[in-house]
């Protein structure tokens, strides 16, 4: 989602009117972005907004985690498989003596 003009507030201006944008973000659901020597810095996001892109976030971890077993999957039915050497080697892990 593009940002307004006038959802882009400078820092030291957000200082003197954090009530007032809070209350704007969540009024409106809109989000603020508040920017520092004019480079975006932090943003205002409603805290019911932050919880769901979180959630998003969690599924799609999953997602990728998911897609990366089935790739897997699909590899060992056809037979590919990667030697225990460099399996080991891309743990990290100690051959047994």
């Amino acid at each position: 989602m593009a940002s307004r003009a006038s959802d882009i507030v400078p820092i030291s201006e957000a200082r003197a009117r954090l009530s007032a944008l809070a209350a704007e973000v969540v009024e409106s659901g809109s989000e603020k972005v508040l920017t520092r020597n004019g480079v975006p810095y932090v943003a205002l996001v409603d805290a019911r907004r932050l919880d769901y892109y979180h959630v998003l976030q969690a599924e799609h971890a999953k997602l990728v985690l998911a897609e990366d077993a089935i790739a897997g999957l699909r590899e060992a039915l056809i037979g590919s498989f990667v030697p225990d050497e460099e399996l080991e080697e891309a743990l990290g892990v100690r051959p047994a003596p």
